[in-house]
């Protein structure tokens, strides 16, 4: 008996009737008219006789079942003797008709057990939307463009034109594109700022330019600014992206209706920390103001969802619409006080929120890149002198360096080059900074001292100084105020670089590229394709609500309204495709040497390094995943050559999706299959477990700001003065208040973890569910199953690992463990789980 996902085949000498049965999937509350009927139209895999493209063969579907959940239409078809392989399915609806969610067709023989099934998963728009383009679906079975069934040719190449845009004379249609569309383009960043409204919200266009150099988005073919035409407006309704693109209703919920505003929030300070303690217990009062997405009630959303409650409903009490409330935080919940520890404080660059910025010390004195003109001395205050004594007489200086015991935060040169412009923003600060830390014996960090330096400015020269760990009651004060300076820092790189940047952004030009370039019957698209699911809705949201000007992210944290800007400044100095693969980025900040003998191959500069040992599991798991899929598909280099449509997409990816980088090293050249292997793996793994592990922490671990605030509001109190002022001396609690985020700053950021730590109750997780075009075929099935066993056998390390006292840094009295990379995850906020893709 066939594979019951094999196309049936009729035999030659005669025709036969197929039964044909669609699944559609209605919206919420939505009801069809019980004379709905869908029209199907099948096409031959084979050509005629003389070399051209069958007649199609259809019926019209109608209603046989209903439910809340599913609709099923029914048609019977005749097949004519000699018609071959159905290949694909071209659905039209009625003309007075609404969007469809097609979700899948199958045929079959009614006197056989013969079938074929087509997991289309698309929305079909009425004929009247869109007259000129035929919605084409391909049966699971997947081909190499030079594979091709004859029949299929031209369907295939049509099928990409509609993606593309294109028009019969091979032009791309450039219109404003429409919610109900399905193209793919490109564009810049040029609608982060609204001119129009006041010309205060105007910013740089990110993209295009040596000095802004960005990936693309999604084009949405709006109109210019009228105020600035190299803006485009902004306009009330919801961003475009292509229809496919948009979140499900269950994901819709997820997220406030109303896309915000640009605020500008208040800077009342929290009085005590009393009143910090009210975020968690009985609510505050919202502050004057308030950043719409205050007014969003995600708690509640995810109970209507029976999502495991955050609180004992039974102590719930009804809350004053002037109240906003927040559940308490993992890491608050099992220690109250754990934002003054500095073991802590030191274990979070491992196994906290942001595990990418940590790096190998390798010499002394750090010394920056910048201008000595402009930016003052470039010799670090840590001299090899002071690094000596804050280490202590056990080992020298020398050989802590032999036995890669220094590692280091250095954000001193990136954000050095907005210390004036961010300065010159009311009620804000900012530093350039550099934390050292210490390995101990036990493979536990320990902070040797905090450097902040500000450039010459307002006619004073370059200040800077380093703080330490104290026991002397000013100096105690002074490096929590610190922390807070470097926590503010990281929050801010980790928002807007190793999040946003690496994860969001640049997965953006990948996705569009595979929907231009790559059929649907491609095998690497249908590799690559969950990786990408609502990646473009969660970004044009934040364009939306936290990147534009006056967002969220502008009003919150430290880069204020040079935030995206700071973003292509990393992105220029540092990104590159080859260093976002797991091994690679932890060779390059130090953190790994290659080491045949060792796991992974890697050998870690500490070895009990959360992220990095629950991040190797996945990463091999996807590997090997990745290379038996690749292998099968493209035994070897002439297999590659002859594919033009994966040619197509590097290329694009390359000079339309990254195009201010296309010249720059770190792309592989795409020639081999190992090649292919290391892109798609790199791909898959910056879609599912960097952006897990950077995300759906964030509340567990920031929720709380003292512990990690966003933003760090006023000077050093030791900044050029000789003596420290008295106000500090006799209130130090009052100051640090005054430095950590206003009421409105801290309320606003809580909730927007809180939204995007969450997962939906449709979200797909690695390895949980098999694609029905890798079900077709037994080898990736096979291969597939053994991802699943991968991923089974990382859940379990992970556990045992937690577990386990001498694993310091994910073990311990009051300590979070770290869970981030379990790959499955019920919904809500759990602080585990990794989805494919850049969903939220």
């Amino acid at each position: 008996m066939k594979h019951p996902h094999t196309a049936y085949i009729p035999p030659p000498e005669m025709g036969v009737d197929i039964i044909a049965v669609v699944t559609v999937k209605p919206k919420l509350n939505e009801k069809f008219p019980s004379d709905d009927t869908l029209s199907l139209k099948f096409a031959s895999s084979d050509l005629d006789a003389d070399g051209q493209q069958k007649a199609l063969i259809g019926g019209v579907a109608t209603i046989q079942n209903e439910s809340a959940e599913e609709y099923t239409y029914v048609a019977k078809i005749q097949v004519p003797k000699g018609f071959g392989e159905i290949g694909a399915v071209i659905i039209e609806l009625k003309e007075n008709s609404t969007e469809r969610f097609i979700n899948t067709v199958s045929i079959a023989n009614s006197s056989s057990q013969n079938s074929v099934t087509f997991s289309c998963t698309s929305w079909v728009q009425p004929k009247s939307l869109i007259p000129d383009q035929r919605r084409i679906f391909f049966s699971t079975k997947s081909y190499l463009p030079g594979n091709t069934p004859a029949g299929l040719v031209k369907l295939r190449a049509e099928d990409l034109a509609n993606l593309r845009g294109q028009k019969p004379d091979g032009t791309e249609d450039e219109n404003e594109r429409k919610a109900f569309e399905r193209i793919y383009d490109y564009d810049v960043y040029n609608d982060l700022g609204d001119p129009d409204v006041d010309m205060k919200w105007k910013r740089p266009v990110l993209g295009g330019s040596a000095q802004y150099p960005y990936p693309r988005r999604c084009r949405t073919g709006r109109p210019a600014a009228v105020s600035d035409p190299s803006s485009e407006q902004r306009g009330e309704e919801s961003f475009y992206v292509p229809r496919d693109e948009a979140f499900s209703e269950v994901k819709q919920k997820m997220f406030p209706a109303n896309p915000g505003k640009k605020d500008k929030l208040g800077s009342k300070p929290f009085s005590d920390f009393t009143q910090i303690d009210l975020m968690f217990r009985d609510g505050i009062e919202i502050p004057p103001a308030p950043h719409e997405i205050l007014r969003f009630n995600i708690s509640s959303t995810l109970s209507t969802m029976h999502a495991p409650p955050f609180v004992d409903p039974s102590t719930v009490q009804p809350q004053p619409a002037r109240l906003v409330k927040f559940p308490p935080p993992e890491a608050l919940k099992r220690d109250k006080f754990n934002w003054l520890s500095d073991i802590e404080f030191a274990r979070q660059t491992l196994a906290g929120l942001n595990p990418y910025s940590i790096q190998l010390v390798k010499s002394l004195p750090l010394m920056s890149e910048l201008n000595p003109k402009d930016y003052g001395p470039q010799e670090s205050g840590f001299t090899t002198e002071l690094v000596q004594k804050l280490i202590g007489c056990s080992i020298t200086v020398e050989e802590a360096l032999a036995h890669k015991k220094l590692f280091v935060l250095d954000y001193h040169d990136t954000l050095m080059q907005y210390v004036t412009k961010v300065r010159s923003i009311k009620r804000t600060t900012l530093y350039g900074s550099r934390t050292l830390f210490f390995l101990n014996s036990d493979d536990t960090l320990r902070a040797l001292g905090i450097e902040l330096t500000r450039p010459p400015m307002d006619g004073k020269p370059q200040w800077k100084q380093v703080f330490s760990p104290s026991t002397h009651a000013t100096d105690a004060w002074l490096w929590r105020l610190a922390k807070a300076h470097v926590l503010a820092h990281d929050s801010c790189v980790h928002q807007l670089v190793i999040h946003w940047l690496r994860t969001h952004c640049c997965m953006e030009p990948y996705a569009i590229a595979m929907n231009r370039q790559l059929s649907t019957m491609h095998p690497i698209y249908r590799l690559l394709h969950p990786h990408f699911r609502f990646n473009m809705r969660i970004n044009s949201n934040a364009r939306e609500i936290l990147i534009n000007a006056g967002g969220i992210i502008e009003t919150t944290f430290s880069a204020a309204a040079y935030s995206m800007e700071f973003s292509s400044l990393v992105y220029k100095k540092e990104w590159r495709f080859d260093t976002q693969a797991l091994p690679e980025d932890l060779i390059r900040r130090g953190m790994a040497e290659r080491d045949e003998n060792a796991p992974h191959g890697l050998k870690l500069a500490i070895k009990d390094y959360p992220f990095a040992n629950d991040g190797l599991m996945l990463w091999d798991a996807l590997l090997e995943w990745m290379t038996e899929y690749v292998h099968h598909y493209y035994p070897d280099e002439k297999a590659i050559k002859n594919d033009k449509e994966l040619k197509a997409w590097w290329k694009e990816i390359m000079e339309k999706g990254h195009p201010d980088k296309k010249k720059e090293a770190g792309w592989p050249a795409l020639k081999t299959p190992k090649d292919l292997i290391q892109i798609v793996s790199t791909i898959a793994w910056v879609g599912c477990g960097h952006h897990s592990a950077v995300n759906f922490i964030q509340y567990a671990h920031a929720g709380y700001f003292p512990s990690r605030p966003s933003i760090a509001r006023t000077n050093m109190p030791t900044e050029d003065l000789d003596q420290i002022p008295e106000e500090f001396i006799n209130n130090p609690e009052s100051v640090l208040l005054e430095a950590f985020p206003s009421v409105a700053q801290a309320s606003t950021v809580a909730q927007t973890m809180l939204i995007l730590s969450a997962h939906s109750p449709d979200e797909e997780y690695i390895g949980s569910k098999i694609e029905a075009a890798w079900e077709e075929n037994p080898i990736i099935a096979k291969a597939f199953q053994k991802l699943k066993g991968r991923l089974d056998n990382l859940d379990k390390s992970i556990d045992e690992k937690n577990e386990d006292s001498n694993f310091k840094n994910r073990r311990g009295a009051g300590v979070v463990p770290y869970e981030v990379l379990k790959p499955t995850s019920s919904f809500g906020v759990t602080g585990k789980g990794v989805p494919y893709s850049v969903s939220t």
